[in-house]
């Protein structure tokens, strides 16, 4: 590749997923669009305005006709339209419409990303099919339930040494010293990284995060793609190493899995691996951070799950229904169809708004209401849902449960201080800074 394409290639990349997209939404929202008013950061970051953006779409039916995408925020649609072979993964499709030239060019087969083939992401039947296969028999429930004890003699390791962060105030930043550092130790003893390594495994994470959302910055989407080419180069000789002594850890194991006596290739395990560390890392932060939010928020509640701790896994399913780590998801049709009595045609871009589904009143009674013991709170769709439905669902419950626990418990008197701030992100919801007294 010439230095010249070596330039503008990203740029293209840049130009045709990220700016022109969010600039005709936001263009489109200054218009009354509810599709480009749901992707303006300061509409992402106001709970009020998502849920009045979902009930402005609810009214219209259960589906939304936006003016370059048809949304809903109904939540028998949303799972209607997940569980659908119709419908493949994706929003923008830069090598379809008119600039599809430019985008093949522009293309980097070699890209490693949570939603760059062969992602399980983005992958579709029959592939999907054998390498979830595959995967899922590594990333399962008991799989899982087997890092418990790890996952809470880390949690306590880190609550040990919250208090030395703290400022002369006595006032320290909870998703920086707490919500970001539990879920990616946690991550890197799932992927056998030497403790040597895992600052490194921390840059890569919170780097790699943002390559889940829209509308990134120049400077900061050339950021996450070196990152991430970073992270595969470093991928590709740990996993040179897992294969000549593989360890006790769930990455090694997946380097040996097969099926038929065939294994996942080697883009597949650094696909799945930077899953791993993007999706995982990101979004279960997000859930720590908005757990303690709420929770601090409604201290009845909190009050009572200090009095039936038995309704503690209820507890996080109602954090990720009322304040999900991300908002929406996108399908593209893969035929002429039709969702909820309405023809929807081949390749048009349907918004499934899993933030607003997830307070749909037709489901939820009294869906604005934060209650730890709601009956049908782990009906909400924070994890997605047909075959595509969150492979670390597990995981995240786990960690969200050990962590939000022991940190309530380890800092009964924590109270959380003026301060903190959302994510600049669209799709991902979550808090960048938190700021608690641990009292």
């Amino acid at each position: 590749m010439s230095p010249v394409d070596t330039h503008l290639r990203p740029t293209a990349r840049w130009v045709l997923g990220h700016a022109l997209p969010s600039r005709a939404m936001r263009a489109a929202g200054r218009r009354g669009d509810l599709q480009g008013q749901l992707l303006d950061h300061d509409v992402s970051a106001s709970e009020t305005r998502l849920q009045e953006i979902a009930e402005a779409a609810r009214a219209d039916g259960p589906l939304y006709r936006a003016k370059f995408v048809t949304l809903t925020a109904s939540l028998p649609t949303v799972r209607e339209v997940l569980g659908s072979s119709d419908f493949a993964t994706g929003v923008f499709d830069i090598e379809q419409g008119p600039f599809r030239r430019v985008g093949a060019w522009a293309k980097d087969p070699n890209q490693l990303g949570p939603l760059q083939p062969p992602s399980l992401l983005v992958s579709e039947p029959p592939s999907h099919t054998r390498y979830r296969k595959l995967v899922t028999r590594v990333f399962s429930v008991r799989a899982v339930e087997a890092l418990r004890a790890r996952t809470e003699e880390i949690a306590a390791q880190l609550l040990d040494e919250l208090g030395s962060h703290a400022d002369a105030r006595g006032e320290v930043d909870l998703v920086e010293r707490y919500c970001a550092l539990l879920p990616v130790t946690v991550i890197a003893e799932i992927l056998g990284v030497p403790a040597s390594e895992r600052e490194r495994v921390l840059e890569f994470g919170a780097a790699a995060a943002p390559s889940l959302d829209i509308g990134l910055g120049y400077r900061e989407f050339l950021h996450v793609e070196r990152s991430l080419a970073a992270f595969r180069d470093w991928l590709a000789a740990h996993l040179a190493a897992l294969r000549d002594q593989p360890g006790d850890d769930l990455l090694s194991r997946l380097v040996a899995e097969q099926e038929d006596g065939v294994g996942l290739t080697d883009a597949e395990l650094e696909a799945t691996a930077g899953l791993v560390l993007a999706a995982g890392f990101e979004t279960t932060v997000n859930l720590l951070g908005n757990g303690t939010v709420l929770l601090h928020e409604h201290p009845d509640q909190l009050e009572r799950l200090r009095a039936e701790p038995d309704l503690w896994p209820n507890a996080v399913d109602e954090v990720l229904r009322i304040d999900p780590p991300v908002l929406l998801t996108g399908r593209v049709a893969a035929r002429d169809t039709t969702v909820a009595g309405r023809r929807i045609g081949r390749g048009e871009v349907l918004t499934t708004f899993l933030a607003g589904a997830n307070r749909d009143p037709d489901v939820f009674e009294h869906p604005d209401v934060f209650d730890v013991a709601r009956p049908n709170a782990r009906d909400h769709v924070s994890f997605s849902s047909g075959r595509h439905y969150c492979l670390g669902a597990a995981l995240a419950r786990m960690e969200g449960e050990v962590g939000l626990r022991a940190l309530v418990e380890r800092y009964p008197d924590l109270t959380l201080r003026p301060g903190r701030h959302r994510r600049r992100t669209r799709i991902l919801r979550g808090w960048s800074t938190l700021p608690v007294a641990l009292g």
